[in-house]
């Protein structure tokens, strides 16, 4: 997860110092005629240049989204949601470091935007904000997969139920029925007499007579 979002501040710093050091703000630069431009804006506002007027507000959030998935990233066992968790960080924390940092003032600065898609939406964006809307894309549908922090599958309430009877069923198939289940399962008796014991010798055994022979009359 470090890795993923190191690459992703890393591309978005680099390509804001980069735009700010070259692209004068409001000229468009075609990169891919209409579809692909690059415009130099400064965003007061949230992702895509939304709610201008509260950076405050989305300093706070980005400084709460970058805490929670810190605090769940010893949880996270899925290659998948490293990945996913480390783009989201690094996009929160590309944009935050802006807030941050940049001009206006701490808490206030504007975030550098440049990417342009008239085609797709009329908002102008940056790397970060590609990142994070990918890996919320990613989110939903591991999600849907019921994949867990720790690689696991959540199991739904109707698989764990037939899982559940069919084991139930393997259990009563696999008992034994029948006369042999009565014969392995009797136990063997005692014998009564001392006669029948191992080792006891006819011999040994007092006569009724007595020691000495019968008893004379």
């Amino acid at each position: 997860m470090a890795f993923a979002a190191v690459v992703v501040v890393t591309l978005d710093q680099v390509t804001k110092a980069l735009v700010v050091a070259n692209l004068p703000e409001g000229v468009v630069v075609p990169v891919l005629g209409n579809a692909l431009q690059f415009l130099s804006v400064r965003n007061p506002g949230a992702a895509f240049s939304f709610a201008v007027n509260m950076t405050w507000v989305f300093s706070l959030i980005s400084a709460a989204v970058v805490v929670a998935i810190a605090a769940y990233a010893r949880r996270i066992r899925s290659m998948w949601w490293a990945i996913v968790l480390g783009m989201l960080l690094g996009g929160a924390l590309g944009n935050l470091s802006d807030r941050l940092f940049r001009e206006p003032g701490f808490g206030r600065g504007h975030v550098v935007d440049f990417i342009s898609t008239p085609w797709m939406m009329p908002a102008i964006y940056n790397v970060a904000d590609s990142f994070i809307c990918v890996s919320m894309v990613v989110f939903v549908l591991l999600v849907i997969l019921g994949v867990n922090l720790d690689g696991t599958r959540a199991v739904s309430e109707k698989q764990q139920r037939a899982m559940t009877e069919a084991s139930a069923t393997d259990v009563a198939g696999s008992a034994p029925t029948g006369p042999d289940a009565t014969a392995s399962g009797a136990a063997v008796p005692e014998s009564g007499t001392a006669s029948d014991a191992p080792g006891t010798s006819r011999a040994s055994r007092p006569s009724a007579d007595g020691p000495l022979g019968p008893d004379p009359k």
